[in-house]
């Protein structure tokens, strides 16, 4: 695009040229000197006046326009145009007419703003509008009266009514529709009322877009406008055993395992180190060598309860040392991993963007249909340009079966739809947000989303003197904070269903509940219960065995030889061996199982000494004298296989009597 200044200096050059061209066809051409323009005097050009005369009388057709001048060397055919900015919803600021000038007729308008506010005095306005939360409602319905009307946008339309003086009637537009250019070229809602001129101004959650703004003019923005998301609260899931979440079952699997592997191998270490502290006369490890004390011990240190010193060698070191180590990494990711998993847990909803809302097939979704939101996911989904298939998918739900499977007629029943469940409603941020925070169960909840950016604004006729001045008024408002006075009134941040209630408390943390710590108390009674059926049928187990003794059948061994056998040993020993004491009790020799309750059987009564000997044996009735087979000693019953027997005295002192096989082979006093 050329700039102005070229074009004049086109159109001198080619006046320039038509004078010269003019000289020589009328044959008036002087010679001239040579002129030196470098030297600062200089002969005047003696052809100037000549050429200066040619150029006046010139007229040509430039790219300018018609340009020849008069005597003064003014070109009569010079028009200006005065320029003024406007504000267009759709193109932003933008460049129109205010008036024009020539140098015939002069000024043909106004420089200056005409002052409306004298012709708005007295003036009776018609208003058409739409019920739509929070904007316009019905704030009594009295029979036989006219309605009376509440909402952001009716008190806007009283504070433009009270600062410039008019006054207005009110009325429902009839097909609750707030616009929509239907196939034969026509509209219908409230921007038809406005081009069939029944109405003067529209008002209600009118947005402003370029297909509307061609019909009818808009004032100024008073509210922006986005699309939000309105779907219910999804409830809390309760999940009593949530504890094992952190970790997968493979990893409890794998941890339940490895417990009696790592016990098993310390049993086997704790065995080879007793035979090899046998065999050294080395003292034997401190801790138990059964299998279910090492499984104890390291069990106790999984759960970081401590445990019995058991590294008594290097082998034993390193296994518990590993074992610590591994304890140490598991429970500290568990730690982090349920601190996580509690926080993910109290999130609300997987769906915060229109992407996710795309990507998901469980939850249905849609808008009013024919209105300015079903519109903008048809411009955005239909157009082969767009990147992104977000809205590719989010239209193609939307339109199913013509828009009649998902798509409500109305936002009244759209919400409706919402807040029963497994329906996501796509509208006006404001409005959803509004049904919000008045529910009554605060049930659903918002997600908001920028991705239109436009506005609320109110809508005149086309060419209406009015948009201008309402524009004006509209911000001062703004300037002034009344419409974020009126914002809060009507959107309150805080009330009885906080909007912001979710983000502060993932902020600030949240209270664990009672259901969170179930699991816990479920392990506990269940190990409590076990417990105690454990201890009752082990006291079921014990009394059984006192109450029934088994015989004691394949017991080789002739008793009444071990008794003599015994009594003679301690026959040689008494010649000189010096014993107070009335009597001698062998005590702990238990033959094949005997049980500690069962009655004694005194065996011989010494006269020098007075002194008895008893032996723990059971009285044997119908066994009369079993006779000793050929059994090797490792075959006896224990003590007589090989073990050391203790007489006490009554006194207190006592002998040992070394044992093997059947023969007493010492006694040692004490």
């Amino acid at each position: 695009m050329l700039q102005v200044s070229n074009l004049y200096l086109y159109d001198s050059v080619l006046m320039l040229a038509n004078a010269f061209h003019r000289k020589l066809e009328d044959r008036k051409w002087h010679s001239m000197a040579s002129l030196n323009c470098m030297r600062k005097s200089t002969k005047p050009w003696n052809g100037g006046k000549s050429m200066l005369e040619t150029i006046k009388k010139g007229r040509i057709t430039g790219l300018t326009g018609i340009m020849e001048f008069r005597e003064d060397s003014s070109n009569p055919h010079v028009q200006f145009e005065i320029l003024g900015t406007s504000y267009s919803e759709t193109f932003g600021k933008d460049v129109r007419r205010l008036a024009t000038w020539d140098s015939i007729k002069g000024l043909n308008g106004s420089l200056q703003e005409k002052r409306l506010d004298s012709d708005l005095q007295g003036l009776t306005m018609k208003v058409v509008t739409i019920l739509e939360e929070p904007f316009v409602m019905v704030a009594e319905n009295i029979l036989g009266q006219p309605k009376k009307y509440k909402g952001f946008s009716i008190d806007v339309l009283d504070a433009l009514s009270q600062n410039l003086g008019f006054k207005y009637e009110i009325y429902q537009v009839p097909d609750g529709k707030y616009g929509h250019q239907l196939p034969n070229g026509s509209w219908n809602g409230m921007i038809g009322e406005l081009i069939n001129k029944r109405a003067d101004i529209a008002v209600s959650a009118i947005t402003i877009t370029p297909e509307r703004e061609s019909v009818v003019d808009f004032s100024k923005r008073y509210l922006d406008y986005s699309v939000g998301i309105l779907i219910k609260k999804p409830e809390e899931r309760i999940n009593i055993f949530s504890l094992f979440a952190p970790f997968d079952f493979a990893v409890w699997a794998c941890i339940a395992a490895v417990i009696p592997v790592v016990g098993v191998l310390i049993f086997v270490l704790n065995r080879i180190q007793a035979v090899r502290a046998q065999g050294s006369n080395q003292p034997s490890p401190s801790t138990s060598s059964t299998l279910h004390s090492a499984i104890w011990i390291v069990y106790g240190a999984f759960v970081q309860q401590g445990g019995e010193s058991i590294a008594n060698s290097v082998a034993m070191r390193i296994v518990m040392g590993s074992w610590w180590l591994f304890t140490l990494i598991v429970c500290s990711s568990y730690t982090a991993n349920l601190a996580a998993f509690l926080t993910v847990s109290r999130m609300d909803n997987p769906i915060r963007t229109f992407q996710d809302l795309a990507k998901q097939m469980d939850l249905s979704y849609g808008t009013v249909k024919d209105s300015s939101v079903y519109e903008y996911f048809k411009a955005k989904g239909t157009n082969t340009l767009e990147q992104d298939n977000t809205f590719a998918e989010l239209w193609r739900t939307i339109s199913k079966n013509n828009g009649a499977d998902n798509c409500v007629s109305s936002p009244s029943e759209g919400i409706r739809k919402a807040k029963k469940g497994n329906y996501a409603f796509l509208w006006d941020v404001t409005v959803v947000e509004y049904a919000a925070l008045t529910d009554d169960d605060c049930s659903v909840t918002v997600i908001g989303n920028t991705i239109s950016s436009k506005g609320y604004g109110i809508a005149l006729q086309h060419g209406s003197p009015y948009r201008d001045i309402f524009s004006q008024r509209i911000l001062e408002f703004q300037d002034t904070g009344y419409l974020d006075v009126l914002k809060q009134k009507w959107w309150p941040r805080m009330g009885r269903c906080d909007l912001n209630s979710h983000n502060n408390a993932q902020a600030d943390g949240k209270a664990l509940k009672l259901h969170s710590f179930a699991g816990v108390f479920c392990i506990l009674a269940i190990g409590l219960l076990l417990a105690c059926l454990v201890a009752a049928l082990e006291l079921w187990w014990n009394s059984n065995r006192c109450r029934q003794e088994s015989p004691k059948e394949d017991k080789e061994v002739n008793l009444e030889q071990v008794h003599r056998r015994l009594n003679s040993l301690i026959d040689e020993d008494m010649a000189h061996k010096q014993i107070s004491t009335a009597s001698i009790e062998i005590s702990a020799l238990e033959i094949g199982g005997m049980q500690s309750s069962q009655s004694l059987e005194p065996v011989r009564e010494y006269q020098n000494t007075q002194l008895s000997v008893t032996t723990f044996l059971p009285e044997q009735t119908g066994h009369g004298g079993r006779t000793l087979g050929s059994m090797s000693s490792s075959n006896l019953p224990l003590p007589l296989s090989s073990s050391a027997t203790k007489l006490v005295f009554l006194d207190g002192s006592s002998l040992k009597v070394k044992v093997r096989a059947i023969a007493i082979l010492a006694v040692h006093g004490q």
